[in-house]
Parts: structure tokens; C-alpha cells; sequence
């Protein structure tokens, strides 16, 4: 299955990289970039792999999927070039925030066969997640082919409506941000405390990544892992009353709500015509 993507920035070539790295022939990947300096960057991390100025026949000939992977404020301009090319492609797969299918389709020209997907930062290091829609003209087996491509960088989760994807916008892609605070914050904390950067850095990086292997492993519910640890009248729970007290919980919840409204603006903006 050959593969195009428009676009080869980080998250192209970190999905580009999972795909050979699980035994795909680079020769079957081909990537688009307009910049001379990203097209020989992606060359050297990936020999074979085929690379074009512009979308064209030649780029586009063979391929089975198309991955859209360019900035929303650049997907209208790249859909027009690709327009002429796609009509043989069986499925398209867009991975930027904002882009609703519906536009997709009229900057395609009328191609409908369009998959969404919204994944997150960690995929870099093949650790990410991301959120998948497809429209209802794709196929099964296409359907499944995009997947598999998101699947070489990290989990996949499917949603039923395509409105879902502005929620996985806010929670799993800005959530990567939202755990850097945390750590930012610890970090700090434990400077206040008197420890110098380096071990205030290993003490918060340790504890949030030994918190979250420790949860993978266990079949309790967060709250419940969280209620194991936090002994009446402790020092946990001491710090917990001040979590609460400085309304967190609420402020993560609001964090949420305010990027996934974003991205639905985001949308909304970006589709316009005028």
C-alpha cells in the first residue's frame, strides 16, 4: 500500500517513521513538501522514501491513502493543488485540528472518501493517541487502512460523530500541554522546597511517569488509586485539601471546555469562504 503525505513536517515524518520502523518499505511512503531544507531532512531520516516539491500526478500515482498533514491555515491551498490528483485515491486522512470534512470536500473538488483524525505530540516518540472519524462513504477496509497508518505512532481511539473530534482536540492533543504545566509547576514547587533544578526535575518527571505506569497496571479507577494513597489525616491528604481548595479539578474541567470550543471556532473560521 502506498502511501502520500502533503505535508512533511514533525508529525508526517513521526508517522512516516513508526510506518517503517513496523516493516513498511520506505519506497511505499512519499512525501510532499515545498521546502528543499524538510524534503532532504526527511531523506536522511528516511532513505527511500520518496519526496515532491508539489502534489502531482506522479506523487499521487499508486497511492492508497493520502495523509493531509499540513497546518490548518495551510490545508485550503494544499487541498486545491491535490484536488486534480485525488479522485483515484480510495481514501483521504486528514490529521489537522479544525478542518471539517465538509470543507475538505469542497477544496477537494467534490471528493468525499475523507477520514479525520486529531492525534497528539507523544506520537513523536510513538507514544501518542489519537482520535479517529470516518465519513460514510469510506470503506471498511479503507477505514482500516487509516487506522493502521495512525496505529505506527500510538493508540487509536474511534468516534461516531465527527463534532467528537474538537473534544479529543481538548483533552489527548492540548493534553500533552496540560501535563507539562503540571510538571512546570511541580518542578517549581520542589525548587521552593530547596532542591536545585536537576533533582527537582528528576523528582517531578519520575513521580508523574511512576504514577502513570503504576495506574496502567492496576484495574482500579483513578479515584480509587488516588483514595489508596491518601491516609486519613496524613500528608497526602493534606495536599490534596489544597488541590481542592484551589479548585484544580474545576480548572482542568475549564481547560478542556476552552480548547474544545477553540477547536470548534477554529473550525468554523477556517472554513469561510470569505
Amino acid at each position: 500500500m502506498s502511501i502520500l503525505f502533503i505535508g512533511g513536517g514533525n508529525m508526517a515524518s513521526a508517522i512516516a517513521g513508526g510506518l517503517v520502523a513496523r516493516g513498511r518499505p520506505a519506497r511505499e511512503i512519499a512525501i510532499v513538501d515545498p521546502v528543499e531544507a524538510q524534503r532532504a531532512k526527511v531523506e536522511r531520516a528516511l532513505p527511500g522514501v520518496r519526496t515532491f516539491a508539489t502534489p502531482s500526478r506522479e506523487a499521487a500515482a499508486g497511492a492508497k491513502v493520502v495523509v493531509l498533514a499540513v497546518k490548518p491555515q495551510q490545508m485550503r491551498e494544499a487541498c486545491a493543488a491535490l484536488a486534480p490528483h485525488v479522485a483515484q485515491v480510495p481514501v483521504v486522512l486528514s490529521i489537522a485540528a479544525g478542518s471539517r470534512s465538509t470543507d475538505l470536500s469542497r477544496w477537494l473538488g467534490g471528493y468525499a472518501r475523507i477520514v479525520r483524525a486529531m492525534p497528539n505530540t507523544p506520537a513523536l516518540v510513538g507514544a501518542g493517541i489519537s482520535g479517529i472519524w470516518s465519513a460514510p462513504s469510506v470503506a471498511p477496509a479503507d477505514r482500516a487502512a487509516a487506522k493502521a497508518i495512525l496505529e505506527a505512532c500510538g493508540e487509536v481511539v474511534e468516534v461516531e460523530r465527527e463534532d467528537a473530534l474538537d473534544a479529543v482536540t481538548g483533552i489527548s492533543s492540548s493534553g500533552p500541554a496540560y501535563v507539562f504545566y503540571f510538571l512546570e509547576a511541580l518542578e517549581a514547587a520542589a525548587r521552593v522546597q530547596g532542591f536545585d533544578a536537576a533533582v527537582a526535575r528528576r523528582l517531578a518527571y519520575a513521580t508523574f511517569a511512576g504514577a502513570v505506569t503504576l495506574a496502567q497496571s492496576r484495574p482500579e479507577d483513578p479515584a480509587t488509586l488516588r483514595a489508596q494513597v491518601t491516609s486519613k489525616g496524613g500528608t497526602t491528604e493534606r495536599g490534596i485539601a489544597a488541590l481542592e481548595a484551589g479548585q484544580v479539578r474545576a480548572a482542568i474541567e475549564a481547560a478542556v471546555d476552552a480548547a474544545t470550543k477553540r477547536a470548534a471556532e477554529m473550525g468554523a473560521i477556517l472554513g469561510r469562504d470569505d
